[in-house]
């Protein structure tokens, strides 16, 4: 798509009523239907994106419905979880779209965007355990496998849910949408970790079905749930560096920041590939 073209594209969606839109499409996707119609759609989806399928955990009987393909599970052993203790590994299957160090300030730069970290969390005061720290932005295209998992070992002490809109978040969004990850809607998952310290993974909503889940809580978004905190204090969730956190109904971004006590050797490269589980850096609690 060209420039104009991507442009006008982005100021049709800013008049749109986005949210009920992504609502009416998550209802569809998980609507069943006859199987041969799903059927249908999954192998349309799967040639126009190139789905690898030979990796992919098939249900008896195919998929229900498209958002049960989309949501899918991956055969044991599909992916390999990075072993070294001091990995901080990829969240997602995607790629690497933006990394690099956050001010002092708490601000970061995502294709030559500005954002501060309490804007992206939702919480000035939570956002100033990242100042000096590290930030990791995986982009998850619509071919890609849409779990999301921990980058780290250590148990879940809380999450928050941010309430806001829904754009996309490919090149339409990142490019012609200000302030695009701080508007969309997202969950922002807080594991301590001994290695890492406090790390974050926010799980960034965008159009479409524009539904993200957890597989420790039942909140989700898009939907009606009350947004805030919601503290595991009293009862912190285990959780090992490959573990699931949450599934992405549609396309969208994990962001993972780590905070200054962690010395990190930043070993991914923006504009790369990247699998669950393959080491973004390495290092550990100063």
């Amino acid at each position: 798509m060209g420039m104009s073209a991507s442009r006008l594209a982005a100021q049709t969606l800013r008049a749109l009523p986005r949210k009920r839109l992504s609502r009416a499409l998550g209802w569809l996707a998980s609507s069943k239907a006859p199987q041969p119609l799903v059927d249908a759609a999954v192998a349309a989806f799967v040639r126009a994106y190139d789905v690898d399928m030979s990796e992919v955990d098939l249900p008896p009987g195919g998929f229900r419905t498209f958002d049960d393909f989309f949501t899918r599970r991956l055969r044991q052993g599909s992916r390999q979880v990075d072993p070294d203790p001091s990995a901080l590994v990829s969240p997602a299957d995607g790629r690497i779209e933006d990394l690099g160090a956050i001010s002092a300030e708490g601000e970061l730069i995502v294709k030559g965007q500005a954002y501060t970290v309490g804007a992206l969390l939702g919480d000035p005061e939570a956002a100033r355990a990242y100042e000096g720290g590290h930030y990791f932005i995986v982009y998850l295209s619509p071919r890609d496998y849409h779990r999301v998992h921990a980058p780290t070992c250590g148990s879940v002490q809380c999450m928050r849910y941010v309430p806001g809109t829904l754009f996309p978040v490919n090149r339409i969004g990142t490019e012609f949408i200000p302030q695009l990850f701080a508007r969309n809607e997202r969950l922002a998952i807080v594991q301590e970790s001994a290695v890492h310290g406090i790390v974050t993974t926010v799980m960034v909503g965008a159009i479409g079905v524009g539904r993200i889940g957890l597989s420790f809580d039942d909140v989700q978004t898009n939907r009606g749930d009350t947004p805030g905190l919601r503290s595991y204090v009293d009862s912190p969730i285990p959780r090992d560096r490959g573990d699931e956190l949450g599934v992405f109904h549609m396309g969208s971004t994990a962001i993972v920041m780590t905070p200054p006590a962690c010395a990190l050797e930043v070993l991914a490269r923006a504009g790369s590939s990247i699998r669950m589980g393959e080491v973004m850096a390495k290092g550990e609690k100063r």
